[in-house]
């Protein structure tokens, strides 16, 4: 069995999906038909047997539009459209699950979720038995209280690494990163057209973080390929293969889990001494 096809057989699968991946680039407002199209597929995944979480971006960006601000925004504001948002676009998820018999459970993270061992165990319990319930968490960043993420341009990468964090907690076998980009490249291929493609990725070097400089095509995330990079580093540490595809069409989802080529696949690394806070700084 190659690489690929290893990833039918997956049992457990993180997604991630950040805010250029859910609106429309000419409005920042949701769009609607990929929202639907990305439930009806998951549905679908579900219903197969597997586990899955969604880790979703958005909030900031659907509150700003829910309340038409524009331009910089200072950060009580972004605290405050992510309270609008998070709220609208939990809403809009329950009501597009429930269409398809899924029961939707939201989960609000900060970084001192993983800090704090406490709050990190309530945290693998808590996914612990949603999941037994087959329920489907919907994951995002706390950002209505969580001031140091969004000051560090949401931290964790417009979800990026709070997905492989995630995928670590939920003791997850497969990571899927949907965003506006279709893998990793030698080079940024917006700006150098000689750029190659990279298929699979068996270990994480040094020269690749050279290679994944921050750079991303939207101004709505703040996901560039470093912190995809170092998404991929925590999740195959923990033992997770990774995916990073373009969420373009979402239906690039059945493709991968259906073992065919599509997206930069990472290969699983497992570190055995694996702690997650050894890699919250980076």
């Amino acid at each position: 069995m190659n690489n690929r096809e290893r990833l039918k057989d997956k049992k457990r699968i993180v997604i991630k999906i950040g805010s250029s991946s859910l609106t429309h680039p000419e409005t920042g407002k949701l769009n609607l038909m990929k929202l639907e199209k990305l439930v009806r597929i998951i549905a679908d995944i579900h219903n197969s047997g597997k586990d899955v979480i969604l880790v979703s971006s958005g909030a900031i960006a659907v509150g700003r539009n829910k309340v038409g601000l524009s331009g910089t925004l200072e950060l009580p504001q972004k605290q405050a459209c992510a309270a609008i948002g998070q709220a609208q676009l939990m809403m809009i998820y329950q009501k597009l699950f429930s269409e398809y018999n899924q029961i939707a459970a939201q989960v609000l993270m900060t970084k001192d979720t993983m800090t704090n061992d406490m709050s990190r165990k309530n945290a693998e319990n808590t996914f612990s038995e949603i999941l037994k319930l087959r329920a489907i968490p919907i994951v995002n960043e706390n950002d209505t209280v969580s001031t140091y993420e969004i000051q560090r341009l949401l931290q964790f990468g417009d979800n990026d690494r709070l997905s492989a964090m995630v995928a670590a907690l939920a003791n997850a076998d497969l990571l899927i990163l949907l965003s506006d980009i279709d893998g990793l490249f030698t080079d940024d291929p917006n700006k150098n057209p000689d750029a190659k493609f990279i298929e699979c990725v068996s270990e994480i070097t040094d020269d690749l973080y050279d290679m994944g400089k921050s750079s991303s095509s939207s101004n709505v995330g703040t996901g560039g390929m470093n912190a995809k990079l170092h998404a991929a580093n925590i999740a195959t540490k923990s033992g997770a293969d990774m995916v990073i595809a373009n969420g373009d069409d979402v239906e690039v989802l059945c493709k991968i889990i259906a073992g065919e080529n599509a997206g930069t696949l990472f290969l699983a690394n497992k570190d055995e001494g694996f702690n997650i806070q050894n890699y919250l700084s980076e």
